[in-house]
């Protein structure tokens, strides 16, 4: 079912175009209801006595036992409008010393599966795994001229996720990590509103005006497949504004040198305006003959500096704005979706989607998934996941074929069975998938799920303040942890890599 305009005021946006229906709109409209009332009626008098004669329709024999998940809908065409503003949302961000939980908060219901493995431990509990041996040398190479402090060596990582990277878990602490390490070269790639109520970034200032028209890989589409580095395009009306800045709290994202605004020239695009610390910069004509994306790099001294656009005349189209400095150090792009399976990502434009990889130019790809596929179950035959994800590693590897590709998988899901919290039955058999295709494709694979303790471990780090009520994410306590254990297992392998080339 599908409509043409409408609200949503759970998701902050505004329909425009033909999007698909959410299933509880969809249940409780008054069509459906007459036919579930019907059908109610027809289905009683199968089993009530006497009432033989008013049937007019027979049940069909019980089948075979159906695979439990439901696939998504289909992803209309459309745009979305932003009804909320955009701001940094200070509430969501994670504290620079995050304490662990001193104590549990349960038991919430029994748990099967072994206890967790301890969580502060110097090394990760389970290594990085890598088939072909050398899946993150163009990473570790990288990372080897930044840590050497040689002039412009940026080590440039971007990670793909779902709802988990839209929040900036795990990526924020990772982010923080590298830069605390290696030394910080910005904060990397962020969109240009937020897309999604929960969309967040640590350690950096954002603000946007509501208005702003989005489609996004998950809905609604854009007939052209253009979506940007971060799966989002969007369209700004005359008089819209977004901020972009350095943080005004804390210690992290205190500096940049460079701006740079990634938005489409085509023959209908607008007029932007560009302030500069508070103070009119420049302008920006997005119209030209053809449709193209392109680049307007702003230089700054390095220091604490606010970016701002403003939407002068017509609508024009943009991606986002990436801070950086000049390095050396490292940029963690974190690229969230929420409610992204990783097959989404191949709703981008291919020649596109690897022209926005080569222009960020990462040393490492980061892909972290699997939260959403475990909703659609078995729906999504596993086959099919394997294969489909395959496809999209070859695309980054053949975008990038000099970088690293590491895939995360997927964590721990549990649900509630009669007095039990159990793993989802699904969880496995996507985690065995990413582990296969990480290792056709060349990837590295470090296995999350084994990491939490396997089966049944998600009741336990929900119970220890690890995980969150909904069975299905971390706590920022929990994203810390998992953070931690990926960034111990990269410079273990960092420093392996450096005895086997003779670095010292």
């Amino acid at each position: 079912m599908t409509t043409t305009g409408g609200s949503d005021e759970a998701t902050g946006v505004r329909v425009r175009g033909a999007v698909a229906l959410s299933p509880r709109a969809a249940l409780f409209s008054k069509p459906v209801i007459a036919i579930l009332t019907l059908l109610g009626a027809g289905t009683l008098t199968h089993f009530v006595p006497g009432l033989e004669r008013f049937r007019f329709f027979e049940l069909p024999a019980a089948p075979a036992a159906a695979p439990r998940g439901v696939a998504p809908p289909k992803l209309e065409v459309g745009e979305a409008a932003l009804e909320m503003e955009s701001t940094s949302q200070a509430h969501l961000a994670q504290p620079e010393n995050v304490k662990m939980p001193s104590q549990a908060r349960g038991p919430i219901a029994k748990k099967r599966g072994a206890p967790p493995p301890p969580i502060d431990i110097e090394k990760p509990p389970v290594p990085i795994e890598d088939a072909s041996g050398k899946a993150l040398d163009g990473f570790y190479e990288a990372l080897a001229h930044t840590a050497r402090k040689q002039p412009g060596a940026i080590t440039r990582i971007v990670h793909f996720g779902d709802s988990i990277v839209t929040s900036d878990y795990v990526s924020g602490t990772l982010r923080r990590k590298f830069q605390r390490e290696f030394g910080d070269a910005g904060h990397g790639f962020m969109l240009l509103a937020n897309a999604w109520p929960a969309y967040f970034h640590n350690d950096v200032y954002r603000f946007a005006s509501k208005g702003w028209l989005v489609s996004r890989i998950v809905g609604p589409l854009t007939p052209d497949g253009l979506y940007g580095l971060g799966g989002v395009s969007f369209r700004a009306p005359p008089g819209s504004r977004a901020r972009f800045g350095t943080s005004k709290t804390g210690k992290y994202g205190k500096y940049v040198s460079k701006f740079v605004i990634a938005y489409v020239e085509q023959p209908d695009g607008g007029l932007l305006k560009i302030n500069l610390d508070g103070k009119n910069h420049a302008e920006l004509d997005t119209s030209g003959p053809t449709k193209v994306v392109k680049y307007r790099e702003i230089r700054v001294p390095d220091g604490e500096h606010e970016l701002e656009l403003v939407t002068v005349k017509g609508y024009s189209r943009g991606f986002g704005v990436v801070l950086e400095r000049d390095g050396p150090g490292v940029v963690y792009d974190a690229i969230g979706i929420q409610g992204a399976r990783v097959r989404f990502l191949d709703k981008q434009d291919d020649e596109h989607w690897a022209e926005q990889l080569a222009w960020r130019k990462p040393n490492l790809l980061v892909y972290q998934f699997g939260a959403n596929e475990s909703g659609d179950g078995f729906a999504y035959p596993m086959d099919d996941y394997y294969k489909t994800m395959v496809d999209i590693l070859e695309q980054g590897r053949r975008a990038l074929p000099e970088a690293g590709c590491l895939v995360l998988s997927a964590m721990d899901r549990a649900e509630k069975k009669g007095a039990a919290l159990v793993t989802m039955h699904v969880i496995p058999a996507i985690v065995a998938e990413q582990k296969k295709a990480s290792a056709k494709v060349g990837c590295a694979f470090w296995n999350t799920y084994e990491a939490m303790g396997g089966g049944g471990s998600m009741a336990t780090w929900v119970e220890r303040g690890l995980g969150q009520a909904d069975l299905t994410h971390p706590t920022g306590s929990g994203s810390e942890v998992l953070a931690r254990w990926v960034f111990q297992a990269l410079v273990s392998g960092f420093n392996d890599y450096q005895k086997r080339i003779g670095t010292p």
